[in-house]
């Protein structure tokens, strides 16, 4: 069993969905595949059932699951020794990000880190809140970027920037005319189009809904995506409304194919997150710094 499985093992058993799994880890996922039917084949075990194009854990790999994952915080924290030992020279930093932070805003900090540091590995793996958390949790990230709220004691919790949220509709919907929406308007409007339950973008939505006394159950959800891109794409086709961040659709409404629906929302935070009990590497304390050198917030609408 090499490294390489285990990392794949997870990512799959987390996911479980091969094109997102090799996603998430930068392989294809004709070389995810391979890899876990080598492992299946290697000691004899199935891992996952294949039902359909679907994949899910077999009563076997959950079991092994949790161990898969003690193997790979163990070989984290090798890692961060030998780090800290070699100072910044040399060493790997693993960077988990919410989807938003991730494509838009975390990218020029980490051209910045490895231009200043390009001894380290630095590794990004893109996933939702509540997987960037449980990965600070379970020691897999070194730190981690989110976009949303998190209640989780063992956590230390840093807003770093901040973020616009806005309700975005194609062009020949009736709320692109500019007249500013009611917030009773939003639960009988014909359809949204929403992220994934667990996503910071939706959760600070819904959150903002709240404080509209807006019960968020209350809305007609159409369809749930699980990126913003395919949220976007989803609303140009019109009909339905999506609430993003501003930085996700700034080029569409530029090109004028979306329009910001006139609703106002509260901005929210990006947060970095470590875990209390875990000394911070030094690597892990440079990319903070560096991120809030970088961080050009955006301006509350």
């Amino acid at each position: 069993m090499t490294f390489e499985q285990l990392q794949i093992f997870v990512a799959v058993a987390e996911r479980e969905h091969l094109t997102r799994a090799a996603d998430a880890i930068a392989l294809t996922p004709s070389a995810v595949s391979a890899a876990i039917r080598n492992l299946e084949a290697f000691y004899q075990v199935e891992l996952f059932h294949r039902i359909g194009r679907r994949i899910e854990l077999t009563p076997e790999g959950r079991a092994f699951l949790p161990e898969a994952k003690a193997v790979l915080a163990r070989v984290r924290a090798a890692e961060l020794m030998l780090a800290e030992m070699g100072g910044l020279t040399r060493g790997a930093l693993s960077v988990h990000a919410s989807q938003t932070v991730a494509s838009y805003w975390l990218p020029p900090v980490l051209m910045a880190f490895h231009a200043q540091y390009p001894g380290i590995d630095l590794k990004l793996t893109i996933g939702n809140t509540t997987t960037v958390a449980k990965a600070v949790m379970e020691g897999l990230a070194d730190i981690g970027f989110i976009e949303g709220p998190i209640d989780e004691p063992a956590l230390s919790v840093s807003e770093i920037a901040r973020d616009a949220i806005v309700v975005v509709v194609s062009p020949d919907h009736s709320w692109a005319a500019g007249k500013p929406v009611p917030p009773a308007d939003l639960v009988t409007a014909t359809g949204w189009i929403m992220r994934e339950a667990g996503s910071g973008t939706r959760a600070a939505f819904e959150a903002a809904l709240v404080t509209h006394s807006i019960d968020p159950q209350a809305l007609k959800i159409v369809l749930e995506l699980p990126s913003n891109e395919a949220v976007l794409s989803a609303v140009r086709a019109g009909g339905c409304a999506a609430a993003v961040s501003e930085s996700a659709a700034e080029t569409l409404l530029h090109e004028g194919q979306l329009v910001r629906a006139n609703i106002a929302l509260p901005s929210r935070p990006f947060s970095v997150l470590r875990h209390k009990e875990r000394h911070p590497s030094k690597a892990a304390i440079a990319m903070e710094r560096l991120a809030r050198e970088k961080s050009t917030p955006s301006q509350p609408s």
